[in-house]
């Protein structure tokens, strides 16, 4: 259990380390610089750092600390809601930057900047873990330097169907993050959260559930037993697909893309309500039965 505070005790420092990286840059750089550069960076450093210390635990943790996934699941449960709260609408997702402009929420200079601030982030926060696994605070990470240099691919079946895992799961997370965006982040930031834990524990013995291309790339790519083009296909196009798939299925169009929806039909904002219309007949009946009368009433010649 020792060993278990210590990895907690990382996570909390990281996480205090880029809110103070936040606070910094809020007061020495332009707003736009914020929100597209420091920001983002600094959410991928907290989240690269945190997953690779929670696979850490989750791959030595149930034979070499005696805690089962039911531990690491809530724990990972809570670090999303922490890295949510602290990350300020930053994403730390590829996919979920290209989302946003293709739903004209960004435009392509600001979703450039994004990505590479994500993959800046991302590298950085390899180099902290693998730093600190160095000092060898505890057993765990003793044993993970010993199997660092021999780390195996995450991709555990057919390149083909793990992409179909991968996108599968950037399907469903994307799909509710199209659903809750506009909620309150009282009930936006714990349903993502759940999301994630819940992908996590079904495909992680599949595919170790990234569907986020930028942590794929920090945590696994390095490994044999899977050449690049399987990673590639993997990781990065099988969360593509699956994000356009969410997308089309939640807007029936891309909006960067196309125009007209493709999936749903629209019906004219412009309605003539039906209690005007009742009014309207009803207005009419008088005033043709006092023309009646008017008519009957006229003298004759």
């Amino acid at each position: 259990m020792a060993g278990l505070n210590i990895s907690i005790t990382f996570l909390w420092l990281v996480a205090g380390l880029c809110q103070a990286l936040r606070c910094l840059a809020r007061r020495l750089v332009s707003p736009w610089v914020y929100s597209c550069l420091t920001s983002e960076l600094a959410a991928s450093l907290q989240l690269c750092s945190s997953c690779l210390e929670l696979r850490m635990l989750f791959d030595i943790g149930p034979w070499g600390g005696g805690f089962g996934p039911d531990v690491l699941l809530t724990l990972l449960f809570f670090l999303l809601v922490a890295h949510s709260v602290s990350s300020e609408g930053a994403s730390a997702n590829p996919t979920v930057s290209l989302q946003e402009f293709l739903l004209l929420r960004s435009s392509l200079l600001t979703t450039s900047a994004k990505l590479l601030a994500q993959a800046v982030g991302t590298a950085t926060g390899w180099a902290v873990t693998r730093l600190f696994w160095s000092w060898e605070l505890t057993h765990f990470h003793l044993l993970q330097n010993l199997i660092a240099p021999q780390c195996s691919s995450s991709i555990r079946m057919a390149p083909h169907r793990a992409a179909a895992v991968e996108g599968a799961c950037s399907f469903l997370f994307h799909l509710i993050l199209l659903k809750v965006y506009r909620s309150h982040p009282v009930c936006r930031v714990p349903a993502l959260a759940a999301t994630v834990t819940f992908l996590t524990y079904v495909a992680e013995p599949f595919t170790g559930a990234f569907f986020n291309p930028a942590l794929a790339t920090a945590t696994t790519f390095h490994c044999s037993g899977s050449s690049l083009w399987d990673y590639i296909q993997v990781y990065w196009l099988g969360p593509l697909a699956g994000m356009l798939s969410a997308l089309l299925l939640h807007q029936g169009n891309i909006p960067r893309l196309f125009q007209k929806n493709l999936l749903y039909s629209q019906k004219s904002k412009y309605k003539i309500p039906k209690a005007r219309v009742v009014a309207r007949t009803e207005g009419e009946e008088p005033r043709q039965r006092a023309k009646r009368d008017k008519s009957n009433s006229a003298p004759h010649a």
